[in-house]
C-alpha cells in the first residue's frame, strides 16, 4: 500500500508504504539456513533468513516458500509461526527514499528436498548452513537477531 502523506519530521512528499514479508527458520545438524544480502542491497554484507517481501494476494505459507527456493535452492514444508516483527524503516536508510513499515512473519520451515545454491544477480548471493556456534561472529540484519530469540538459539 502506497499513501503520500507528510512523513517523518514533517517532511511533505515522503511516500509511506507496508510491506509484508516472510521468513524461514530452518535448522540442521546444528546449524541454521541463512543467506548474505547481496552488494547494492540495503543490509549488503549482511546475513539474514531465507525470505522476502509477498506479492499482493500470496499467502505467506506460500511465499516463504517461494523465496526459500529462489534464494537457496531447497525445498520446505511450513510449520509453526513463530512470530510477528514490525518495524519502521525511515527514508534515509532505504534506497527508494520511502518510510516503509515493514511487517515480517517467522515460519519453522523444514528442508524437503533440493539442493543447496546461491542466488544469482538478485537481492543475495550466498546460502549457507552456518553453525550456531558461529553466529555471534557473522555480521546480520536485526532481524536475524530478533529470529534467533524465537528460534531458541
Amino acid at each position: 500500500m502506497t499513501t503520500p502523506r507528510i512523513g517523518a519530521g514533517g517532511a511533505v512528499g515522503v511516500v509511506e508504504r507496508v510491506r509484508v514479508a516472510a521468513y524461514a527458520w530452518t535448522e540442521r545438524d546444528d546449524a541454521l539456513l541463512l543467506v548474505r544480502i547481496a552488494p547494492g542491497e540495503l543490509g549488503a554484507g549482511r546475513w539474514t533468513l531465507p525470505g522476502g517481501g509477498l506479492a499482493f494476494g500470496e499467502d505467506p505459507a506460500i511465499g516463504v516458500i517461494r523465496e526459500l527456493r529462489e534464494e537457496t535452492g531447497l525445498e520446505g514444508e511450513v510449520g509453526a509461526l513463530l512470530g510477528v516483527r514490525s518495524a519502521i524503516l525511515e527514508p534515509h536508510i532505504v534506497k527508494s527514499g520511502h518510510r516503509i513499515h515493514t511487517v515480517g512473519l517467522l515460519f519453522r520451515v523444514t528442508i524437503t528436498g533440493g539442493e543447496l545454491r546461491h542466488e544469482v544477480d538478485e537481492s543475495t548471493d550466498l546460502a549457507a548452513w552456518i553453525p550456531f556456534a558461529d553466529l555471534d561472529s557473522l555480521p546480520a540484519v536485526p532481524l536475524a537477531g530478533w529470529a534467533r530469540a524465537l528460534g531458541g538459539r
